[in-house]
């Protein structure tokens, strides 16, 4: 992560929330219901984007292990 106080990318973010919750026991838990995801082909405002759409729900998990 870079030294900056404030996360630049969303991979910095992640990686903070992470640090700040180690080692308290602390749960992160992430819920989506009919989630559509639009992924750009390249950089630009109006480019084309392939779409993805999931139906159901997508949970992601993660708990601190005991040592």
């Amino acid at each position: 992560m870079s030294t900056a106080t404030t996360p630049d990318t969303w991979p910095e973010l992640a990686e903070a929330l992470y640090e700040k919750l180690t080692g308290r026991g602390s749960q992160i838990s992430y819920k989506f219901e009919e989630m559509i995801v639009e992924v750009p082909r390249n950089t630009g405002t109006d480019v084309p984007r392939a779409v993805w759409k999931l139906d159901g729900t997508l949970t992601i998990s993660t708990t601190e292990r005991a040592a």
